[in-house]
């Protein structure tokens, strides 16, 4: 893996501040406590020779499960955050690393995500991880400022 290093600068996004609290939050052990963010961060970036280099078809972890639970935990959120609702993440992964993700709020569906090779989940940056959280966080808030009945149900 590409080494985050002390002189790396975390973007300054607050999805940063969130994926590591959730992040934090998974680890019900403290197998992580004595990490620092930038360690904490790491696995969320594949670059695309590591890409390259996994298998194409392969099951998931539990740490891969995990990290994935706290980026759509962190997107959940953001959104709550931002629409003053509870958003609530679901998943279904099945053992070959397949399923979907839904994030709700109230009766109303803002995220609905295919997942596929989730072994293979990573970004190419910090960067394009807060982009793409951005986005999905955009989205969802925009329909439930839409739907705000379903969305207080």
């Amino acid at each position: 893996m590409t080494a985050l290093t002390e002189t790396t600068r975390l973007p300054d996004d607050p999805f940063i501040g969130e994926i590591i609290r959730q992040t934090r939050a998974i680890d019900s052990y403290g197998v992580n406590d004595n990490l620092t963010q930038d360690e904490l961060l790491q696995p969320y970036v594949v670059t695309r020779e590591q890409r390259r280099e996994m298998p194409v078809i392969g099951d998931p972890d539990e740490e891969l499960i995990a990290r994935l639970k706290a980026y759509y935990g962190a997107i959940a959120m953001r959104i709550e955050s931002g629409c003053g609702f509870m958003a609530v993440p679901m998943f279904h992964i099945s053992h070959e690393g397949f399923g979907r993700v839904i994030i709700s709020v109230g009766k109303l569906l803002v995220v609905d995500r295919s997942l596929r090779d989730v072994h293979r989940f990573g970004f190419p940056s910090l960067e394009k991880m807060c982009s793409e959280a951005d986005k999905l966080v955009t989205r969802a808030l925009k329909l439930v400022a839409e739907h705000p009945d379903a969305a207080k149900a």
